[in-house]
């Protein structure tokens, strides 16, 4: 194994004073001057822009400002390797390329730009993979605490900015129909990781631990037995959600409250959502993103009585964005929100069992696959679902975020009763 210094000084070496000039020039003009720089690691006892994202490092231009930058974590084991080539190629593409035709579509129909960080840089060569990213912290940006369930005020923000990024897409297609040919917005789930992690193990030990949590609390027979099958069922869930349908849009892919960041009023509400991370964005029904939010970001007494109030929040902003060029082509009607929203509660459920011990943990607690050393990855997973285990019978969230969604699928028919 790489000694974890080694491995460090690796990382740094990926970011050359070339890197930080071309991102400096990209952010201040191209007669700024590089006068110094330095390189601060997290470990350093400083925050993150993002709690969890064991990637980032911050790097300082000039004049103490601070630029986030994700770059090649230097695994010396080959399967993660392939793993951050593959998010590293989609994240990259969507800021260097997509991102900006979206918000010039947006500008075109007079509309704010995305609720995104600003791309400075980004390199995709094989094991030198890095990109150069605006420091949303001076603006009050901020991260909500995972644990707790948004509120109506939080999700409304997240819902809006949803509508319009999954809007700004079809209005690109209407501009340019092949704008996803030769793009990694075709692969989603089902073969993300091709050829460097099975998909159906990772998420198979997932539902394991959720089952476990259900088996432990008991009353819970039929949902586990349900969750249970749904492993071999996986691939082929993702592959179908793959399929072409009038309701595929671009969608954030990962559209939880970990990779959300909001800033406040003076009063403490929020006042605006940021999205991070969009290393999963792929094209795929609109609906996919909706239930990923509601049913891992809310507890159960927000998301229940509100969920025909959010639906309409959604749709309010999207229908606002598509009417911008004229008629009624392509605005959403409540009932097919409603209806794509349930066929799509399987999705959220599937989540939901993935991220419930990530949920429950505390962040420092929950160990990233790409930090195993020298741990296989089944122990890494038996470490997890113990640890969340001993919290089923005292953790606050057990119920409002992982029971409440138990019982609203039985209701539906989802999960058999």
């Amino acid at each position: 194994m790489v000694d974890e210094a080694e491995r460090i000084k690796s990382c740094h070496a990926l970011i050359t004073e070339q890197a930080v000039t071309e991102a400096l020039k990209a952010d201040q003009g191209a007669e700024a001057q590089l006068a110094s720089w330095q390189i601060e690691d997290h470990q350093q006892g400083r925050q993150p822009q993002r709690d969890g994202d064991e990637r980032a490092t911050r790097l300082r231009p000039e004049r103490g400002r601070r630029t986030p930058l994700k770059r090649n974590p230097g695994h010396d084991r080959e399967v993660f390797e392939e793993v951050t080539r593959k998010l590293f190629l989609k994240e990259a593409e969507f800021y260097s390329n997509l991102l900006p035709q979206l918000n010039a579509v947006l500008e075109e129909a007079g509309m704010k730009p995305l609720a995104m960080p600003r791309c400075f840089y980004s390199a995709v060569e094989r094991k030198k993979e890095l990109v150069l990213l605006e420091d949303l912290r001076p603006r009050g940006f901020k991260m909500f605490d995972r644990r707790k369930g948004l509120d109506v005020a939080h999700v409304s923000l997240v819902l809006e900015e949803l509508a319009r990024l999954h809007a700004a897409s079809l209005l690109l297609e209407k501009k340019e129909p092949q704008y996803f040919r030769g793009t990694c917005l075709n692969r989603g789930w089902a073969h993300l990781f091709e050829g460097a992690v099975d998909l159906g193990f990772v998420l198979g030990q997932h539902i394991d631990s959720a089952k476990a949590m259900l088996d432990k609390i008991g009353g819970y027979e039929s949902a586990a037995t349900w969750a249970e099958s749904l492993k071999p069922k996986l691939q082929d869930i993702f592959e179908k959600q793959m399929e072409p349908t009038k309701y595929h849009v671009l969608c954030h892919g990962d559209a939880w409250n970990n990779n959300l960041l909001f800033s406040y009023r003076a009063d403490g509400s929020p006042e605006a959502v940021m999205f991070v991370d969009l290393q999963i964005c792929r094209r795929v029904s609109f609906a996919t993103d909706i239930n990923y939010l509601l049913y891992t970001s809310l507890t159960g007494d927000v998301r229940k009585p509100n969920l025909d109030a959010l639906l309409e929040t959604y749709r309010g902003q999207f229908n606002a964005v598509m009417e911008t060029r004229g008629g009624s082509e392509g605005r959403l009607s409540e009932g097919e929100v409603l209806q794509e929203f349930r066929q799509k509660n399987v999705i959220g459920a599937i989540f939901t069992r993935m991220l419930i011990s990530v949920i429950l943990l505390e962040p420092q607690d929950v160990e990233e696959l790409s930090d195993l050393k020298d741990k296989e990855i089944d122990e890494c997973f038996l470490e997890l679902r113990k640890e969340a285990l001993d919290l089923v019978d005292s953790n606050p969230f057990m119920r409002p975020r992982f029971l409440a969604v138990v019982e609203e699928l039985v209701e539906t028919g989802l999960v058999p009763a």
